[in-house]
């Protein structure tokens, strides 16, 4: 054997051929995850807070988007926007990226989103203390706020405490928006000074779901 080959040879015939050393190089596998990968991921480390086990659908996604009137002025804020699929619906509807902010609780949601929607405010943060949280980022009144927080999994002084909080930094005539499973309203209405209207049930949006829209009463 001689720099890297092997030599047989035989005799009466005489066969003479070569063999090279393979050369193997290890190289490590690109693993790209979906976006289902990721909120399972996401929902297994931490279900209180991911509260979906998979993005929300284009028509639920959709109907969020058109609930925003793009004649009132301001920010609009998302809350708990995930992958961006209730973001990109929003860019669709015609909201401008400049005017789009993004409140996000998880890391690498925050650094795909800066990746997947250049020229949008990604803010990484705690949207349950929205007011705080938006500090120094936007200028009040807001136009919107649209979330995908898991409400549900939060008690009524929570959620109330939140969408009041939002209230304050609204326009009077700005909606809160927010969508849910269930088959009553996320945020709790009885004795309330809040309004709310209920979409139809999106049936296509797997699992079904309908969009609510709050105002101060």
């Amino acid at each position: 054997m001689t720099n890297g080959e092997f030599s047989l040879r035989w005799k009466k015939p005489q066969l003479d051929f070569k063999l090279k050393t393979p050369d193997f190089k290890f190289r490590k596998p690109k693993i790209k995850l979906d976006d289902d990968t990721r909120f399972i991921l996401s929902w297994l480390n931490n279900p209180l807070k991911t509260g979906a086990v998979s993005p929300s659908g284009p028509e639920l996604a959709r109907a969020m988007a058109e609930a925003v009137d793009l004649s009132v002025p301001g920010d609009v804020v998302e809350l708990g926007p995930g992958t961006g699929p209730v973001t990109e619906a929003l860019l669709a509807h015609g909201v401008a990226p400049a005017r789009l902010v993004l409140i996000e609780f998880n890391p690498g949601f925050c650094k795909l989103l800066r990746e997947r929607f250049p020229g949008v405010r990604v803010i990484e943060g705690d949207a349950y203390t929205i007011a705080r949280t938006l500090k120094g980022h936007v200028a009040a009144p807001l136009a919107a706020v649209v979330s995908s927080l898991p409400l549900k999994t939060k008690p009524d002084w929570e959620c109330l405490h939140l969408v009041r909080e939002a209230f304050s930094l609204m326009h009077p005539a700005a909606p809160f928006i927010q969508f849910t499973y269930g088959p009553t309203s996320p945020i709790p209405l009885k004795g309330q000074a809040i309004r709310g209207k209920a979409s139809r049930r999106i049936w296509k949006n797997l699992p079904p779901a309908r969009v609510w829209t709050y105002h101060p009463a």
